[in-house]
């Protein structure tokens, strides 16, 4: 009987390894997108919680942010205002800068087109970690609004390549909209003489629920782990992702090496 059990439990292993490997990786499927997301929605949410303890404004919400500014320029806080512009701004150059990583090592055929954007992210969510606690107050408040902006919007951006718009990770908005949409179907009373009869998708309620729940525990650790721990708290998270993301790239090297070896 042990005997059966050990090449059961050496195939659950290889297939653990493979689907890990598998997660940064270009080949996607619907299991290795539901993954990353619930990985990236929670890192979203440390990052959304721990930005917030530390400066009081939400760096992946472009909605508030976009608010914020109208109404600072409204009531002459101006000092607020480029705050929250230089927030903005950060966002939208993160995500135009993953597009342009994205298809740089799309043209080359790299199997790290996915991992590079997050391996990026992860390196810079350690470097708050490691070093906002050194700077001063206000520097570290233009820091955070510019880093935590830009790794948001490079986050937001290829999650949205993944999984063809069907996804993000860094606002719930979205989310929250379509399972309330899925439920109303779910609940619509139904005829035995319908011809077209309401359906919910109940494949897309469940991950829904499943990345607002993810970005929510994750915003809850971060503003618990922060009070205790302070800029660290984003270091394990970012150390996950880092390790995740850098499978894809070292395969990438290896291959190149092997190219160079091979032409030599």
């Amino acid at each position: 009987m042990d005997a059966l059990r050990e090449p059961a439990k050496a195939g659950l292993g290889a297939r653990m390894i493979a689907h890990l490997r598998a997660i940064a990786g270009p080949d996607r499927n619907p299991t290795t997108n539901r993954d990353l997301a619930t990985l990236l929605a929670f890192t979203a949410g440390i990052l959304n919680s721990v930005g917030f303890m530390a400066i009081a404004i939400y760096t992946s919400h472009m909605t508030g942010l976009t608010a914020i500014l109208a109404d600072s320029l409204a009531v002459g806080a101006f000092d607020v205002a480029v705050l929250s512009a230089v927030g903005i701004g950060a966002f939208v150059v993160g995500a135009a800068a993953c597009a342009m990583l994205f298809n740089w090592a799309r043209r080359r055929g790299l199997r790290s087109r996915y991992a590079l954007v997050l391996l990026l992210e992860a390196v810079l969510a350690l470097l708050i970690g490691l070093l906002a606690q050194e700077l001063t107050t206000e520097g570290r408040t233009w820091a955070l609004i510019a880093v935590l902006g830009f790794t948001m919007g490079m986050q937001n951006a290829i999650i949205t390549k993944i999984s063809n718009a069907q996804i993000r990770t860094t606002h719930v908005t979205g989310m929250v909209t379509d399972i309330g949409i899925e439920l109303g179907k779910l609940v619509y009373p139904r005829r035995a003489d319908d011809p077209e009869p309401v359906r919910a998708d109940l494949g897309k309620l469940g991950l829904h629920t499943l990345l607002v729940g993810a970005f929510f525990v994750g915003g809850l650790t971060g503003a618990l782990s922060y009070m205790v721990l302070g800029f660290v708290t984003v270091v394990p998270t970012a150390c996950i992702l880092l390790l995740l993301a850098s499978i894809p790239v070292v395969e990438d090297l290896r291959d190149h090496s092997r190219g160079r070896r091979a032409g030599a």
